[in-house]
């Protein structure tokens, strides 16, 4: 158990790399896109006739292209070690990197066409006849492209880590808004039983022992939805101890994987809501519904409480948890949460939507 901790710091340096991952796809992609374009806007640059124009185009943009995805494995590769330097010997380096790529490219451009030339003694206009007249000028061009790409790359990091870091305290700070909110109601309910019944209120401080320990103590922005589970039932306990047989809940979350990564402190603001503002003001109290289901990638939560008919005295909406949790999963989803809200025909539905992701580690206890 000692061995594992420095893999994560590991790979935690290379996520906050400022080199883009070259490996990945899109990035693949737009290496091909940009060479097939600056290809095109240097053969027209260079335009004398239509016939030079094409082999012009064909030549300037195979260079490119090749150049351009063997600069990206290079990259790729070395990106891990990369990570792990300072920044200014990591910039030296990934600019080395990517000049000696180049002067190897071109020389083997040039061998290759020599090579061509000599066995069949025709020159076909697609390799260069210069060497120092091709190689020379690559390698000025490579060492101020690549420092600039390498600028802007460094510059985009800084920015989106900054965005990073002003997202994770604003999703602090409003995780501090809602805990002491919750504290609150949580002793409330204990004062409540502490002359009516000091054994259960011995049992609800313990029970909020508990959940302070999770809710409080834990400084991780996310959690296992099956810790979620455990902060909202405990806090369903509290909530019991005060409302007795008015208060029931019923938990429809069997289809929801345990190890699913979400916010923290989700559920429980909404049974507590569901509970403060629905079942309390009904004297006959009712039944709150928790339900989980996976919708293909998407995990999605249901929590429905009954609401008082029209003309009995309800307690004054309180929107601030649904705010909260709207942009804490905003947050952490961008454009991929949303929080839904029904009413009518007497109940009150609140849909939390938001991807589903599971833990790295699993853990050893299952569900």
């Amino acid at each position: 158990m000692s061995a594992s901790p420095p893999a994560p710091d590991a790979a935690g340096d290379e996520r906050r790399f400022f080199l883009p991952d070259f490996c990945a796809a899109p990035v693949v992609l737009a290496i091909v896109l940009m060479a097939a374009l600056l290809g095109s806007v240097l053969a027209l640059g260079r335009q004398s006739g239509h016939g030079a124009f094409w082999t012009d185009l064909a030549r300037t943009s195979a260079f490119l292209l090749w150049t351009g995805l063997l600069c990206a494995g290079v990259l790729c590769k070395a990106r891990p070690r990369l990570a792990r330097m300072p920044l200014r010997r990591a910039m030296a380096w990934a600019l080395a990197l990517l000049t000696g790529t180049v002067v190897v490219v071109s020389e083997v451009v040039y061998l290759f066409g020599r090579t061509w030339q000599d066995r069949l003694g025709i020159d076909s206009g697609l390799f260069p006849t210069g060497h120092w007249s091709f190689v020379l000028p690559n390698t000025c061009i490579a060492l101020i492209v690549g420092a600039l790409a390498l600028r802007y790359f460094y510059v985009t990091g800084q920015w989106r880590r900054s965005v990073e870091l002003e997202a994770k305290a604003r999703l602090r700070a409003l995780q501090a808004r809602i805990r002491p909110h919750f504290l609150f109601n949580s002793m409330n309910a204990i004062a409540s039983l502490t002359r009516s019944d000091p054994q259960r209120a011995e049992e609800a401080i313990e029970d909020l022992a508990d959940l302070l320990r999770v809710s409080l103590s834990d400084a991780r922005a996310q959690i296992t939805l099956r810790e979620e589970l455990e902060v909202a039932r405990t806090y369903q306990r509290i909530a019991q101890l005060r409302l007795g047989e008015r208060l029931r809940v019923c938990w429809d979350v069997a289809e929801l994987p345990a190890r699913a990564i979400m916010p923290s402190l989700l559920l429980q603001p909404l049974l507590e809501n569901a509970i403060g503002h629905g079942i309390e003001p009904l004297p006959e109290g009712g039944t709150v519904t928790v339900r989980g289901r996976v919708d293909g990638p998407t995990m999605v939560i249901e929590v429905t409480n009954p609401v008082a008919p029209s003309g009995r005295p309800s307690r004054p909406g309180n929107r601030m948890a649904l705010d909260n949790i709207r942009q804490r999963l905003e947050l952490a989803f961008p454009r991929r949460s949303s929080v839904n809200v029904q009413e009518g025909a007497g109940t009150y539905r609140v849909q939390l939507r938001f991807p589903l992701t599971m833990v790295e580690t699993p853990d050893d206890d299952g569900q």
